[in-house]
């Protein structure tokens, strides 16, 4: 299928690019392997779908951070908080992905915590803005970024994945000095 000239596959990278960085899976590929088509979060697309959805969450799950991801299209997507976010979007790349809890406040439900804590995405802290424009899109009330940001690197050397502490940019496994840039998807 071709738009305005374009293919179907370049025409998806544009939207992606337009909208923000896109992320691809990176983690295990067994994980990846174990995705099943339809089997992706709640899509959360208006007030009406989180209402709907935090209605036949229980107090328990409230309790505790959901799983979330931001799909290429930037719409919200929910899953229960042990879902793995390569699950949650169902298979495919994400424009954030992370934890995300919810707090009643006044007489409307709240972001209360957000963090880009996803290691099988492993995105970037920058891609809060697809996270912001998809809880807007909700009217959902939220903080003015992640709450709990995680740095994200691989180690040019080694090439594993490692969470930067305390802006200590030193690999964990090789003891190699790692990049300032996001740099965990070689593709990229």
């Amino acid at each position: 299928m071709r738009h305005y000239g374009v293919c179907r596959k370049c025409f998806r990278l544009a939207d992606v690019s337009a909208r923000g960085q896109g992320y691809r899976y990176v983690g295990p590929v067994e994980l990846k392997a174990a995705v099943r088509p339809g089997s992706g979060g709640c899509p959360i697309s208006s007030a009406a779908d989180f209402d709907g959805w935090i209605a036949g969450r229980s107090t328990a799950e409230l309790t505790e951070p959901f799983t979330f991801v931001v799909g290429t299209d930037g719409v919200l997507r929910l899953a229960p908080r042990r879902s793995e976010h390569v699950a949650c979007a169902g298979g495919d790349m994400v424009l954030s992905a992370g934890e995300i809890s919810f707090m009643r406040e006044a007489d409307r439900w709240t972001v209360g915590e957000v963090s880009n804590q996803s290691t099988g995405y492993c995105p970037d802290v920058t891609s809060w803005s697809a996270v912001a424009h998809a809880l807007d899109d909700v009217e959902l009330g939220r903080p003015s970024g992640f709450t709990h940001e995680v740095v994200f690197r691989r180690c040019p050397n080694c090439q594993e994945h490692n969470i930067v502490r305390e802006n200590d940019f030193v690999c964990v496994f090789c003891g190699s000095d790692l990049p300032e840039t996001w740099n965990v998807d070689p593709a990229v």
